[in-house]
Formats: C-alpha cells, sequence, structure tokens
C-alpha cells in the first residue's frame, strides 16, 4: 500500500482518504447473479483500459497540436513582428526550437507581447546575447552524472534523466543545451542507472526529471516505476513536471492509481510561475492528485517582466494554497546562456520574499534558493 497521506486537509479538519473507484466498476455488494457475474473482473479491466487509452489520446493529442514555430505562436496571438527587427531575425529560435501547448497558449492575453506567459516562451534576440557567467551547464548537471541518464548531486537521493522531452519549451530552462541523445536513462541506459541505485544503498529517494517524466506514456511510467520498485532501499518517488500545468489532461486516472498502488510514497512538484497560469482546468487537475492523498508542491523561477513583483507572487502563492498545492521554492535564474535578459537581481529578489512574509502565512511563502554546481544542497538566499 502506497504511503502517501491518509488524509486531505479541507476547511481545517482532516477527512478520510479518498477511494479510487475505477470507471466503470459495478456497485459494492452485489450478488452472484448480477449482470457482471464472474466476468466483472474481466469488465473492469477492458473499462480501465479504455479509460486509460481515452485519456491518453487526449492528452498525447495536445502535445501533436502544440505550436512549434515563432510565426505560428505569433499569429496564433495576433502579434505582428518587432518593427525594428527584421523578419528572419524575429523568427529565430535561436536552435531551441518553440513548443508550446494550445492550452498554454490560451491563458495569454492576444495582442499583448508583454504577457507573462508569453514572454516565457516567446524567443526574442537578446537570447543571442552571451554575457559573462552564462554557459550551457549552468548548475553541473554533467561533472554529477554517475551513469547515463542518472544525476547524483545531493545525499541521499539521485535524479533520473526519464526523456527529453518536454510539454513545453521555456526560454529560461536550465537544460536547453543538455545533450539528452547520451544522458537520458532509457534502454540499455535504464539498465545502468537502476544498477548504481542498487549499488548504493544511502539512496532513498528517486527524482524523475528530464524533460519531463510525464511526457512518456503511462505504460512507460507504470513500467519505470515497476523497476525502481525492485529496488529495496529506494522509499520515495519525486515527479519533477510542468505537465499538469500545461496540459493538465495528462493528470490522468491510471498514473494517479498507479501512484497509490505502488509503496513508493510519490511527491509531485510541478511547475508554476504566474497566477495566470492556473485556470480551472489546471486547479482542478492539481486537486484531483491532492484528493487522490499525493502531496503537491510548487517550485518558481523569479524572472524578470513575468513574476518579479510582489502582487504576482503573492497572487501566486494565495491561489497555490487555495488548491492545497504548497509554495515550495521560489529560484533564482539558473545562469544558462540565452537567458540573461530573465535575471533578477538577487537583493531584489530577498525585498520580495521579505514583502511576501509580511502579506502571507509562513506556510505560503516560498524559500528563496539558488543551485550552485558542486554544493550539498540548495543554497538560501
Amino acid at each position: 500500500m502506497n504511503r502517501v497521506l491518509e488524509g486531505n486537509v479541507r476547511a481545517g479538519s482532516l477527512t478520510a482518504k479518498t477511494e479510487f473507484v475505477p470507471v466503470g466498476e459495478p456497485p459494492r455488494n452485489q450478488g452472484s447473479g448480477d449482470v457482471f457475474g464472474q466476468n466483472r473482473e474481466e469488465l473492469n479491466r477492458e473499462s480501465l483500459q479504455s479509460k486509460t487509452q481515452d485519456e491518453t489520446a487526449t492528452w498525447r493529442g495536445s502535445m501533436k497540436r502544440a505550436i512549434r514555430s515563432v510565426g505560428e505562436l505569433r499569429r496564433h496571438l495576433d502579434l505582428a513582428s518587432p518593427a525594428d527587427d527584421p523578419d528572419d531575425a524575429a523568427d529565430e529560435d535561436h536552435g531551441f526550437p518553440v513548443f508550446v501547448p494550445l492550452e498554454f497558449a490560451a491563458r495569454m492575453k492576444p495582442g499583448d507581447p508583454n504577457d507573462p506567459l508569453l514572454r516565457q516562451v516567446l524567443p526574442v534576440p537578446e537570447e543571442a546575447e552571451s554575457p559573462e557567467g552564462f554557459s550551457s551547464d549552468p548548475v553541473g548537471d554533467l561533472h554529477a552524472a554517475v551513469a547515463p541518464g542518472l544525476l547524483h548531486k545531493y545525499h541521499g537521493r539521485a535524479l533520473a534523466i526519464t526523456t527529453g522531452a518536454c510539454g513545453i519549451h521555456c526560454r529560461y530552462c536550465f537544460r536547453r543545451e543538455f545533450p539528452y541523445s547520451d544522458n537520458s536513462s532509457r534502454g540499455d541506459h535504464l539498465d545502468l542507472a537502476l544498477k548504481y541505485l542498487r549499488e548504493n544503498d544511502s539512496i532513498e529517494e528517486v527524482l524523475l526529471s528530464g524533460g519531463d517524466p510525464l511526457t512518456l506514456t503511462d505504460d512507460s511510467v507504470a513500467e519505470l516505476m515497476q523497476r525502481i520498485e525492485s529496488i529495496p532501499h529506494v522509499r520515495r518517488l519525486r515527479w519533477h513536471t510542468r505537465m499538469p500545468i500545461v496540459i493538465p489532461s495528462r493528470v490522468t486516472n491510471a498514473w494517479i492509481e498507479r501512484m497509490r498502488a505502488s509503496r513508493l510514497t510519490s511527491w509531485v512538484v510541478v511547475h508554476c510561475n504566474h497566477p495566470a497560469e492556473l485556470d480551472s482546468e489546471t486547479g482542478a487537475a492539481l486537486m484531483r492528485l491532492v484528493d487522490a492523498g499525493v502531496p503537491v508542491l510548487n517550485q518558481a523561477v523569479l524572472l524578470r517582466g513575468v513574476n518579479d513583483d510582489v502582487d504576482v507572487l503573492e497572487s501566486l502563492c494565495r491561489r497555490l494554497i487555495d488548491l492545497r498545492v504548497m509554495p515550495y521554492y521560489l529560484h533564482q535564474l539558473d545562469r544558462v546562456r540565452g537567458a540573461a535578459h530573465f535575471e533578477v537581481d538577487q537583493d531584489c529578489g530577498r525585498a520580495l520574499i521579505s514583502q511576501l512574509e509580511s502579506r502571507l502565512p509562513g506556510f505560503a511563502v516560498p524559500r528563496f534558493v539558488c543551485e550552485q554546481a558542486g554544493e550539498a544542497s540548495k543554497t538560501r538566499l
């Protein structure tokens, strides 16, 4: 039985854990002479399989329909190319392709080039600049690799690069130049990663990252979980994902039920930077996880022109706790090449946190941190 939370806090009281009844399951306590009879188990399995296929088709369809070019993104939002840029420069993706789900684009304001969600995904000429101190591997991922697709930076936990695919391409992504083809824990690489985990019994938590682990199908996710479950000293899985935010239909019954059935305790860490990202469908997806007893945390990145404003951050944190999602980290920008225009001064970040502390309850204020290559933990700022 999964060691997830046995209850959920609602209006200050603890309620019993939600019981998930698969779609199509007959009512309990029916006699053997009902229409399901001895085929009930088979019918349940078929119904679940059908439901899973429908859910997978929904979110994978969203991936296929995603916006994939600067021009398409501008046309979708009725945005003209900047008047001071030639067409070829305005459409340049700087070697990091555009990928924006329509669900995420729908939350942007048409005609507004300064929309905070648009700024996160629209390539700009400033990405061609390379200030000192910005690099292709700002957090030392490659130096921390102990097997293909497996990073071991911190005591007691290791991070698996499950895939190079992601549900959205954020322009500030610290892995925008990561060599995924040589560093993904798939196929034979997964065997090597699991071998390292088995041989290091100090590791009790595995972080699933990427890319985004939820761009894998539910079947692939289940297989990966099964193989990690076979390692006795691993106790927890931590899912680092943006998919519940950008394509909320990815929060499927199959994934939730697989986490609940696992002996491993699952924690989900989502990535949301601005309150406008949390529409009703996204909120419902997050609450489904919490209702299932899966703890959900949020980490945001402090970004110039997106959320470097106390009112925006306050609104984000309030919306998150209303959804029972804990504001976990506010990250100082990882200094990846191409993202310097997003950087906010650390003193500004500290001042924002101080202001939040005067406006919000303590549990709603994220920790302001940065990641420094070679350090034993995140650095509190």
